[in-house]
């Protein structure tokens, strides 16, 4: 049986702990949750699209989701918002 499921033990069913996020990452992260495209982000940081991008990957990978909006709430969750 796989272990995800009903019957899974608590401690399997929660996130992981979360690796902390950079200064840059955390800049990005509030910005996403003003609903700010990729492309405003860019340019309120002075960075490339690409970078922002790259900051996205890692903070959806260190939070443990995928989408934006995902990230917004597990971060609020855990009190980085």
């Amino acid at each position: 049986a796989a272990p995800y499921g009903p019957s899974a033990p608590d401690a399997e069913r929660r996130p992981p702990v979360v690796e902390e996020l950079s200064g840059r990452e955390r800049d990005v992260l509030r910005r996403l949750a003003l609903m700010m495209s990729t492309e405003e982000i860019a340019a309120d940081l002075f960075v490339s699209v690409n970078t922002v991008k790259t900051h996205l990957k890692s903070v959806y990978r260190k939070l443990a989701v995928n989408r934006r909006g995902e990230a917004v709430r597990r971060a609020r969750e855990l009190g980085l918002l």
